[in-house]
C-alpha cells in the first residue's frame, strides 16, 4: 500500500448539517454520536444523541452498535473527524457532520437541552 492508499484509507465521508439531519429522520437506525466535553453539550445536543466526549472515547467504543450507521459531531468539526477515523478502522459504518454543532445550529436544525 503506497502513501496515498494509506491516506485515502483513513478517509472518512461527510455529511452537511442538512444531509445529517435528514438521514437521521429517514432511518431510526442511524445514531448520531457527540465527541464533546459535557461543558460544551450544556450548550445544547441533538435529540437522541449519544453523548461520548472524545477524551473518553478510545474505552467506549463497545457502547456503539456495531450493525447501525454512526454520525460523528463536536463543535466545529475538528474532534469528530478523529472519532470517526476511529470508528472506521475499528468496522463501523461511520459519516462526520461537516462543521459541527456551529454549522448544525447555523442550519436551525433541532437543538435539545442536555
Amino acid at each position: 500500500m503506497g502513501l496515498l492508499d494509506a491516506l485515502l484509507a483513513g478517509k472518512v465521508p461527510s455529511v452537511s448539517p442538512d444531509e445529517a439531519y435528514r438521514r437521521l429522520q429517514a432511518d431510526a437506525r442511524v445514531v448520531i454520536v457527540d465527541v464533546r466535553q459535557p461543558v460544551e453539550t450544556r450548550a445544547g445536543v441533538i435529540p437522541g444523541a449519544v453523548l461520548i466526549p472524545l477524551t473518553e472515547f478510545g474505552g467506549r467504543l463497545a457502547e456503539l452498535p456495531r450493525d447501525r450507521p454512526i454520525l460523528t459531531i463536536c463543535r466545529s468539526s475538528h474532534r469528530s473527524p478523529i472519532a470517526a477515523r476511529q470508528l472506521k478502522r475499528a468496522g463501523y459504518d461511520v459519516t462526520d457532520v461537516s462543521g459541527g454543532m456551529i454549522a448544525w445550529k447555523r442550519a436551525g436544525l433541532p437543538i435539545a437541552p442536555c
